[in-house]
């Protein structure tokens, strides 16, 4: 089982988490204003690197609390995690 460390309350199994996407998303500035496929791209599109990537993720089961993990996606290893608002180590 994966351990994840709560920025918040230490580390926990991960059963008591929840995926929340990718990290460090810029919402458009005028939504309104965007076309349909610009609109879809933001909503729907996302990185997906081998190897380190900037997730977000919720301590469902603990906290509630939002935070930012940086995990290895070829070996499933989080080298850290950060609160939310904190720039990446």
């Amino acid at each position: 089982m994966l351990l994840i460390p709560c920025p918040y309350c230490g580390e926990r199994p991960e059963i008591e988490f929840s995926y929340s996407g990718q990290a460090h998303l810029v919402r458009p500035p005028r939504p309104a204003e965007l076309s349909d496929e610009a609109w879809s791209e933001y909503l729907y599109v996302r990185d997906n690197p081998r190897g380190r990537h900037a997730e977000r993720w919720r301590h469902l089961r603990g906290c509630g609390r939002f935070f930012n993990a940086i995990r290895d996606t070829t070996t499933d290893r989080i080298a850290v995690t950060y609160r939310m608002g904190e720039p990446p180590p």
